[in-house]
């Protein structure tokens, strides 16, 4: 009976079943939002378009000294500072999305706490001159800790799409750092692959395709997430 009750109320808090006293416990409609789906190959058109799309909740905006690794990846000078935020993006009301960014101050201090409250960061970095040219990004998977778990309303060690992202402009020079985490139920990855090249030297390459907008499905008609075995990293080549 303990362990019956435990799994009940785990299903109650995450909203897929409601208990009435005195009728019953009822299992709750399927959600009608459809997951966000983000396009590898076309990753940094994709970003302010889903920042256009989601609600922000910003939860941190300081200058700090970033850690040795992201001012190592940034390329920054010793004892640079950075602008860090952290946000939470959401879907119809949802959190999906656990962001913390470090920009560094030279680029950070031509927006305010409300400006990241309001817009993209992406959009915010070119109003200030600064083209984002390339990304370097690994996927990866992680457990919620208590923070990140509250934040997204989730249990504390459930499983989460890990995302770090270094975003350069065209001379090089670091301009983002992005750790994100994702919930795996609302968020997913995606990436067209094309075969190329000729006898012994055939690979997969990415496909440079525009990503297709986002909408709203009812539960019973998505589509199933693509396997994950189709967004590996860009450059590596998959032979047959």
């Amino acid at each position: 009976r303990v362990t019956v009750r435990r799994a009940l109320d785990g299903l109650s808090r995450d909203g897929l079943i409601t208990r009435q006293p005195g009728a019953g416990t009822f299992v709750n409609a399927a959600r009608t939002h459809a997951p966000l789906i983000a396009d590898l190959s076309n990753m940094l058109t994709h970003l302010k378009a889903m920042g256009d799309a989601t609600g922000v909740r910003l939860l941190s905006f300081a200058y700090v000294t970033p850690p040795p690794a992201i001012a190592e990846a940034l390329n920054l000078k010793p004892g640079e500072r950075t602008q860090w935020s952290v946000r939470v993006r959401s879907l119809d009301g949802v959190p999906f999305s656990h962001l913390s960014t470090h920009v560094p101050e030279r680029i950070g201090s031509t927006y305010t706490a409300d400006d990241l409250s309001s817009r993209p960061l992406l959009e915010l970095l070119e109003r200030s001159g600064i083209v984002a040219d390339k990304a370097d990004q690994t996927l990866s998977a992680t457990l919620a800790g208590p923070d990140t778990a509250a934040a997204l309303g989730v249990e504390i060690g459930s499983p989460l799409i890990s995302l770090t992202r270094v975003v350069k402009g065209a001379d090089g020079r670091g301009i983002e750092h992005l750790s994100a985490l994702y919930r795996p139920d609302m968020h997913s990855f995606h990436m067209e692959m094309l075969r190329s090249g000729d006898g012994a030297n055939r690979h997969w390459r990415p496909s440079t395709r525009v990503a297709p907008e986002t909408t709203s499905t009812p539960s019973s008609q998505r589509t199933p997430a693509p396997r994950s075995d189709r967004a590996g990293p860009s450059s590596a080549r998959r032979r047959a």
